[in-house]
C-alpha cells in the first residue's frame, strides 16, 4: 500500500512490545517510532522493529495513531496529549484509573473528532468473533467466565479484578447489553483470586472469577440459554453448542441405565492472532473516521463494573 497510516507506539513494555512488532508488520501502517521513559528500552525495540526511538512530543506530531501501554496511572495524561495532538489512540485496559478519568477522554476524542478505542483483546478473538454471530438469536439465562493462572512472575500494581476480570466484564457488557442490578463479590489469597456474581435487570446472572493463583492456566466463557449451551474456549479460539438435550433410562437384557444424548455443534472459527485482529481494526477507524469495535463509552462501563466488584469484595 502507498498510504499506509503512520503509527506508533507509547510505551514499549510487555504489550507495548507487541505492538510495535504487530504494526510492523501490518500491511496497513507504517511505524514511525516508539517512546518509553526508558529509553534503552525504546531504542531496542526499535532497533528490533525497523524504527526511530523518540520522545512522546515527537512522535505525537509525526504519527496519525499511537498504541498507548504505559501503566495505568499514566493512561490519562498520555491520552488527553494524543487527543489534543489531533492523534488517534488505542488505549491498553483499563482505559483509564478511575471512570470519571475515562468518560473525559471520551467527551475530549468526540470534541476534538479523535478516534480513541479500548484494547479489551478479547472482542477480537475470533471465538469471541464467532459467539457474536450465535448469540444475537439466543435467548441467555446465565453466563459464566473463568480467567485463572498462576502467577504473573512480574509485578502487576493493578488488581486481578483490573487488570483481568476486566476482559470478562467487557465481553459480557457486549453481550447482555442492559443495566446491572446488583455485584456480589468476595476475594481470597491475598486479593489475588477473586469471585463476582453480577444480576441484571432483565433477570440474567453471570459470574466471573478471575485469579493469579491457579496452577492451570483457564480462559473460558460459557452461556446457559432457554435452547443451548454456548461454551468458548478463548485458548483453543473455539465454540461449542450443545443442543436438544435427552436424558432417558434405557433397559436392555434386564439391566436399567441411564443414557444421555445431545447434540453438539461447533461452528467454523476462523483462527488467528487477536492483536493483530483488534490493531487492523483500530487503523481502518482511524483512516476510515468510523465508530472503533470498542468504544470509550464500552471501556468506562467495564472500569466501573469491575470498581464496584472490588468495592464490594473489600468489604465482604
Amino acid at each position: 500500500m502507498t498510504d499506509r497510516l503512520p503509527v506508533g507506539v507509547i510505551g514499549v513494555g510487555s504489550m507495548g512490545q507487541h505492538h510495535a512488532r504487530v504494526y510492523q508488520e501490518l500491511p496497513s501502517a507504517e511505524l514511525v517510532g516508539v517512546a518509553d521513559v526508558d529509553a534503552e528500552a525504546a531504542a531496542e525495540t526499535a532497533a528490533q522493529y525497523g524504527t526511530t526511538p523518540t520522545s512522546v512530543d515527537s512522535l505525537l506530531s509525526t504519527a496519525a495513531a499511537v498504541s498507548i501501554a504505559v501503566p495505568t496511572p499514566y493512561h490519562y495524561d498520555t491520552a488527553m496529549a494524543a487527543i489534543e495532538a489531533g492523534v488517534g489512540l488505542l488505549i491498553e485496559k483499563p482505559i483509564a484509573e478511575e471512570p470519571a478519568q475515562g468518560r473525559e477522554l471520551l467527551v475530549a476524542a468526540e470534541e476534538a473528532g479523535v478516534t480513541l478505542q479500548v484494547g479489551h483483546i478479547e472482542r477480537f478473538n475470533p471465538a469471541v468473533r464467532t459467539l457474536e454471530t450465535v448469540a444475537t438469536d439466543l435467548d441467555v439465562i446465565a453466563v459464566d467466565s473463568q480467567r485463572l493462572g498462576p502467577p504473573a512472575g512480574r509485578e502487576i500494581a493493578d488488581g486481578v479484578a483490573t487488570d483481568l476480570m476486566i476482559h470478562d466484564a467487557d465481553v459480557l457488557l457486549s453481550l447482555v447489553d442492559e443495566p446491572v442490578a446488583d455485584v456480589y463479590a468476595a476475594e481470597t489469597a491475598d486479593d489475588q483470586y477473586v469471585a463476582a456474581t453480577v444480576a441484571f435487570e432483565s433477570g440474567v446472572v453471570a459470574t466471573l472469577t478471575a485469579s493469579r493463583v491457579t496452577q492451570q492456566k483457564v480462559r473460558t466463557l460459557s452461556i446457559t440459554a432457554e435452547s443451548c449451551r454456548v461454551t468458548v474456549d478463548y485458548i483453543d479460539q473455539s465454540v461449542r453448542i450443545n443442543r436438544h438435550s435427552l436424558p432417558e433410562y434405557v433397559e436392555t437384557d434386564g439391566e436399567v441405565r441411564y443414557r444421555h444424548e445431545n447434540v453438539v455443534e461447533q461452528p467454523t472459527v476462523e483462527n488467528g492472532e487477536p492483536l493483530k485482529k483488534e490493531l487492523t481494526a483500530f487503523v481502518e477507524a482511524v483512516r476510515t473516521g468510523s465508530e472503533p469495535v470498542v468504544t470509550a463509552a464500552d471501556g468506562v462501563r467495564a472500569l466501573e463494573l469491575v470498581q464496584r466488584v472490588e468495592a464490594v469484595a473489600e468489604r465482604e
